[in-house]
């Protein structure tokens, strides 16, 4: 863009003044310029990008590093330290059966007097299938192990015992009960869920701070249910810490075959549940509350952020400032915005005024087609010329438009002077 240019200098008062020249009667406002380079577009939104990208790493990465931690966990299929396989090798060798299923169908199936039934996360069941589990387990005579119950699987499979809300602050504990595979087993890491209620007939074991971690619930036909607080007992990296081996084979090993239940999303109890359940009830609880919180969060932001500092007040300068120099600062700022359309109308606004007098038309006049262009038209020396692209067109495309636009004001008023 020419900053320099001697037509575009007639700007300079309005310029140094720090206000646009408004538009006159029969001009229509030049519109606004909204178009951004893109240099420009990555300045300004670099930061928030960046940020995002970051955002977006460390989401990845946490993700990779959970999955990591949580995979094969209580699976005795996994030599992985959070995996089982080490306690389903130890029952092999002293002949019990180890089978891995992930239905309700299948644990239910499996249920009988010779066979123990551990769930290694029942709080991941349905409420039908925490059902269905407990009718065909509660008469099998079997054993049906629970790995760290709480109070969303506790109503159903346990009903007569409730968790407290405090966990154990202290993982191994002492038996501290007649259970004999505790008393065998001695000082064993089951802290974790510490069972606050429960029948006065339970076997209750490894206590922190009075409350049991371990429970044993006799049931009829000579089957039981039992409740650890923590799976530490079972994992592979801690198999063989204290008597937490002792105490695995012993609950595990009580009967020749254990079906061990890993509760999975494609189970088709849990498929038909989550079919019959609302969008809503998906939704985890209290999220009406949230939402209202946002939502008054956001009025306050958008009144905070939309507040009025009142309106602009003009002031002059302390000092004087060369037209040229005001001239160029302007077009600096046309051209870093790419508005051309304003800087068009700068110069068209500033040539129409100087030229009204110099053909007779009152200033008041200056910018309405139908006075100026006439008085203009029969000024000039060129006959046919139109002067209404010229003087009223519509903006220029580019910088070498605008500069074109210049020079030919320029030349205009020229004439026009000289005529």
């Amino acid at each position: 863009m020419t900053t320099q240019h001697p037509t575009a200098a007639g700007a300079a008062p309005q310029s140094a003044q720090g206000s646009t020249p408004p538009p006159h009667p029969g001009e229509q406002p030049p519109p606004t310029s909204n178009a951004r380079a893109p240099r420009q577009l990555w300045t300004r939104t670099r930061g928030l990008l960046i940020a995002v990208a970051i955002l977006l790493i460390a989401a990845v990465a946490i993700a990779l590093v959970r999955s990591e931690a949580a995979h094969g966990r209580l699976d005795p299929r996994s030599a992985d330290p959070g995996g089982s396989r080490a306690v389903a090798r130890l029952l092999a060798d002293r002949g019990v059966s180890t089978r891995v299923v992930t239905t309700t169908a299948e644990a239910r199936a499996a249920a009988g007097p010779d066979t123990t039934v551990l769930v290694a996360s029942p709080d991941l069941l349905t409420d039908r299938q925490q059902a269905q589990l407990r009718a065909a387990t509660t008469d099998s005579g079997g054993r049906t192990v629970l790995i760290a119950p709480g109070a969303p699987s506790l109503g159903a499979l346990a009903p007569d015992v409730t968790v407290d809300s405090a966990p154990s602050l202290d993982a191994l504990a002492r038996p501290g009960c007649t259970l004999a595979a505790a008393r065998r087993a001695g000082d064993a890491e089951t802290g974790g869920r510490r069972f606050a209620t429960y029948p006065a007939d339970a076997d209750t074991c490894y206590r922190s701070e009075s409350l049991p971690t371990l429970l044993r619930l006799p049931e009829a036909k000579g089957g039981d249910t039992v409740l650890i607080g923590a799976p530490d007992i079972l994992l592979n990296d801690r198999l063989d810490e204290h008597g937490n081996a002792s105490l695995a084979l012993q609950l595990l090993g009580s009967r020749p075959h254990l079906v061990w239940y890993l509760p999975s999303l494609s189970d088709d109890a849990r498929a038909t549940d989550s079919e019959r359940r609302s969008f809503f009830d998906l939704l985890p609880s209290g999220w009406l509350w949230g939402t209202l919180q946002l939502f008054v969060a956001a009025v306050l932001a958008a009144f905070w952020r939309g507040r009025r500092l009142g309106r602009l007040v003009p002031e002059r300068l302390p000092v004087a400032i060369r037209a040229s120099e005001a001239v160029e600062g302007r077009a600096r700022l046309y051209r870093k915005a790419n508005a051309r359309d304003r800087a068009a109308s700068a110069l068209r606004t500033a040539t129409r005024t100087r030229l009204a007098p110099l053909i007779g038309v009152p200033p008041s006049q200056a910018h309405t087609p139908e006075t100026l262009l006439p008085a203009l038209a029969a000024a000039l020396h060129t006959p046919g010329q139109d002067p209404r692209p010229l003087l009223f067109g519509p903006p220029p495309t580019d910088d070498a438009a605008l500069t074109a636009l210049a020079d030919q004001l320029d030349a205009l008023e020229r004439e026009v002077r000289h005529s």
